[in-house]
């Protein structure tokens, strides 16, 4: 089966983008080309519109909704991106859609569209706090259901809020608010890669070695 060339690809991937714009007309806006996948954003108003079209469009056919994720951007107004990554085995393509919101407007759920979204929007919702409307089912996925916040914020601490262990005394699970010395929160200490200043146990023996050993 042949192969198509880098250029043949480039100029697949601009017909199908010129295609896209002229059928969704003001829905799609930045419709680029990077790294050879096709990236485009629209607004949380048309993204239902906006996959489905990509979806069952005889020219598209981006049938496999391979990731959703999000993306914080905490200087901008909107500073949530939820990105749909969709593959068309037909087309040999990809394309990239990117959705903004804030904390408080929620996004449209792709689950009607994509079955597959449902367990990538939880994470999305669980990591970000990205409200998904109409979700079936829209819980946290990976913290704990006490957990507060949404850990891969920007302005979430790296340390957290609260540690978890288990209490032997109580025979049960306990939150704990997270207690570190002063040292570990300085981290005034060399890097690995700036090496020890201090001389290593057994170190001292390399001067005693027999010339040719060691």
């Amino acid at each position: 089966m042949a192969t198509a060339t880098p250029s043949e690809t480039v100029t697949a991937l601009n017909d199908l983008a010129a295609y896209i714009e002229s059928q969704l007309g003001q829905d799609v806006s930045d419709v680029v080309i990077v790294r050879d996948e096709l990236s485009m954003r629209c607004r949380s108003s048309s993204v239902l519109r906006v996959l489905t079209f990509l979806r069952d469009d005889s020219q598209c056919h981006f049938k496999a909704l391979m990731d959703l994720c999000g993306a914080d951007y905490p200087q901008r107004d909107e500073r949530f991106e939820v990105v749909y990554n969709l593959l068309s085995i037909r087309q040999n393509a990809r394309v990239r859609l990117k959705v903004s919101t804030d904390e408080n407007t929620p996004v449209p759920s792709a689950t009607a569209v994509f079955s597959s979204a449902g367990w990538l929007e939880r994470e999305a919702w669980d990591m970000y706090g990205i409200y998904f409307a109409d979700h079936p089912d829209l819980r946290r996925l990976l913290t704990d259901y006490g957990f507060e916040g949404h850990p891969m914020r920007k302005d979430f601490p790296l340390t957290g809020y609260v540690e978890v262990r288990y209490d032997d005394a109580q025979k049960r699970v306990i939150y704990e608010p997270v207690k570190l010395t002063q040292d570990f929160r300085n981290f005034d200490f060399l890097s690995p890669w700036e090496g020890a200043r201090a001389a290593l146990p057994g170190d001292e023996k390399a001067d005693t070695l027999p010339e040719g050993r060691g």
